[in-house]
């Protein structure tokens, strides 16, 4: 019975490997759009697709990001100025993609851009806090999703959509979560509403990884300060110094912690554009595969529990804590 049982898991997992990988053919004629690649995983795919003889359109949000990006690759990448968040600015590099496509399409669109200073107490932070993240990572992504979606569904190509662990599972307040969220609703909506037009919609789901935006450690520590010290004085009374100082503490080390194998989330981006059967979701690291994903299955109380044991503990609790201990001593 049991020897059955692991033939049986034997054959699924072979051919599911099978499955994956099933790479396209005639692939140097396709279009590929990214978005952010001044730095980290964007300006590593671009290099990438474009050693591999893909039409790479990388877009940066500065002029510098463009040219140092010119100097690392081939001719046949071109490079657009784009800020995601600004819909003229879209507009405009969708008519020039238009113009550079033609009647091939668009074969990929990677929406990798994205925001991360949005990590905070979500009591500490105002409108705008959230609306920066948001504007970036949900919003804009969305944007450029909208207008380039005509000419990928012309070529039936794919949409690469940047998601990440935090979009499965919140670990830290603040906007960036909610963000990610908001990407995964999104994209699971995109993939049933296209899947008739042959378009395939991945996301990936990258655990902590080592990029620009993980390695601004003194940004974070400075974001987090500036929105302690805008705080209210009752606020700040109720969760105590302490609180700030564990938060920070926690805040560190999950950028200390960061895979500086960038390599292995952009081999998932080049995976969803070129495999015949891409996945829906790519979760690299092993922070994700082993960490997040599995506590994201567990039941609410379990997670909870795990995970506030682990968090930051406020003044009051520590007053309720000791009080506790003293009645039990006294008793």
């Amino acid at each position: 019975m049991w020897l059955l049982l692991l033939l049986v898991f034997g054959l699924i997992f072979l051919y599911r490997w099978y499955r994956q990988s099933l790479i396209l053919n005639n692939l140097t004629d396709k279009y590929v759009l990214i978005t952010g690649c001044d730095t980290g995983f964007g300006n590593l795919l671009a290099k990438q697709l474009d050693k591999r003889g893909m039409k790479v359109l990388a877009t940066c949000l500065t002029s510098h990001g463009a040219e140092n990006l010119k100097k690392e690759t081939s001719s046949r990448l071109q490079t657009m100025i784009l800020d995601i968040t600004d819909s003229k600015n879209v507009s405009a590099v969708t008519e020039r993609v238009s113009s550079i496509v033609g009647n091939a399409g668009l074969w990929g669109l990677v929406n990798n851009a994205g925001y991360v200073l949005g990590y905070a107490p979500n009591e500490w932070q105002k409108k705008e806090d959230f609306l920066k993240v948001l504007d970036v990572n949900l919003i804009g992504l969305i944007d450029v999703t909208v207008h380039l979606l005509p000419l990928v569904r012309k070529a039936k190509g794919r949409i690469v959509n940047v998601s990440s662990s935090l979009g499965r599972l919140v670990l830290i307040g603040g906007g960036y979560s909610v963000s990610k969220y908001g990407v995964e609703a999104f994209s699971d909506g995109l993939r049933r509403e296209l899947c008739h037009f042959g378009v395939k919609v991945s996301i990936i789901e990258p655990g902590c990884f080592l990029t620009m935006m993980t390695m601004s450690a003194d940004a974070h520590r400075n974001n987090l300060k500036r929105l302690w010290e805008n705080l209210p004085t009752g606020t700040k009374e109720s969760y105590g110094k302490q609180y700030f100082d564990q938060f920070e503490k926690l805040l560190m080390g999950l950028v200390k912690i960061a895979n500086p194998k960038t390599y292995k989330v952009t081999n998932c981006m080049e995976h969803a554009l070129t495999a015949v059967h891409p996945w829906t979701r790519y979760s690299p690291g092993w922070d994700a595969k082993l960490f997040y994903i599995p506590v994201s299955y567990l039941p609410t109380v379990l997670s909870d529990y795990l995970l506030c044991r682990s968090a930051p503990k406020p003044a009051h609790e520590e007053t309720l804590t000791e009080q506790r201990t003293t009645v039990a001593e006294s008793g």
